[in-house]
């Protein structure tokens, strides 16, 4: 039988496709490409998505995309993470997908585009938006390049584009340009930032690049003049916080900030990052928050809601979608 957690009808604003991959898919794409010695099963792959802290994290997130190198490879784990997303009761999401980390591969940013549109294509049954995420690792001057390419794309729905890598190594302002040509060009804006670094980071990503969402902002509370700021502006934060346990940016669901980011009325939304290399989904999400954060079922509810007005969907599907979600047999339970 599903669970309450499982039953909710749900949205995602902050997941990664390359962390979404299927344990499976992902083993069978290894084995494609030739094996690796120190994964000789599905059981050594899910041992190797366990994390000492966040470089570790990002060792293995490199390490696992090397597996992808086929345009036919990114169809295959965009079909099956929406499938996997749909099975969630998740009604809509905005997918990150970094098509740019592919190209010193020999592949193209716009043929990897098609390539996940035609995956997300084949599951009717949830609608998502996608968002590639540029790589700050990369440098502004060629991420814009990524950026002009991804404009020849965007009716395949690619709505924004985001920053994300290593957030302590390149910190947002030589991205600010890039963001201005984003806006110009009609792309909505998101970034990383308050996850691997400080507040400074968050701030610089409002300030600086006028961040449409912040990507985790979990430190953003380390300035408490930016935390009045980001409440009076309505700034999305899209909080991820299992990740933010397993990546060890904090030590417990009950030292992770979003119970206070919710008691001060934040415009939130709560998310997975990248549910199978930490392993969870939305329903565990909610569950722990329930258990481990002292959320009740209605505070729950309007987590929900939240998550919908976060996102950057037209208001007239917002209030469709929001009605849709009251509407339905779990949210009286």
């Amino acid at each position: 039988m599903t669970t309450w957690h499982e039953n909710l009808p749900k949205v995602e604003l902050h997941v990664h496709l390359e962390g979404a991959i299927p344990h499976e898919a992902l083993f069978t794409l290894i084995t494609k490409y030739g094996g690796d010695p120190g994964i000789p099963d599905p059981q050594a792959l899910a041992r190797r998505f366990e994390y000492r802290d966040f470089r570790q994290f990002i060792e293995t997130w490199s390490w696992k995309n090397r597996y992808l190198r086929e345009y036919e490879d990114f169809s295959l784990i965009a079909e099956l993470a929406a499938r996997d997303m749909a099975k969630q009761n998740i009604r809509y999401a905005e997918f990150f997908y970094s098509p740019s980390l592919f190209v010193p591969k020999g592949l193209e940013v716009q043929e990897v585009t098609r390539s996940v549109a035609a995956g997300l294509v084949r599951v009717p049954e949830i609608e998502i938006a996608l968002i590639a995420d540029l790589v700050r690792d990369y440098g502004p001057q060629r991420e814009m390049e990524t950026l002009e390419k991804l404009k020849e794309v965007r009716d395949l729905g690619v709505i924004g584009i985001g920053i994300g890598g290593t957030e302590h190594d390149f910190p947002p302002a030589p991205f600010a340009p890039l963001f201005r040509e984003a806006r110009r060009s009609g792309f909505r804006t998101t970034a990383h930032a308050g996850e691997a670094s400080g507040a400074r980071s968050v701030r610089d990503a409002v300030e600086l690049l006028g961040a449409d969402r912040i990507g985790h902002g979990t430190r953003a509370g380390e300035d408490p003049e930016l935390l009045r700021r980001i409440s009076s502006q309505r700034i999305p934060l899209e909080l991820c916080p299992l990740s933010n346990v397993r990546t060890g940016v904090v030590a417990s669901m009950a030292d992770h900030p979003i119970r206070d980011y919710f008691d001060r009325g934040l415009l939130i939304s709560v998310n997975t990052d990248d549910p199978k290399m930490f392993n969870t989904s939305l329903s565990v999400e909610y569950r722990l928050l329930e258990q481990e954060c002292g959320f009740t079922k209605q505070e729950i509810c309007s987590l929900l809601l939240l998550g919908v007005e976060s996102s950057w969907l037209p208001r007239d599907r917002k209030e469709s979608l929001a009605a849709s979600f009251r509407e339905d047999p779990s949210w009286a339970e």
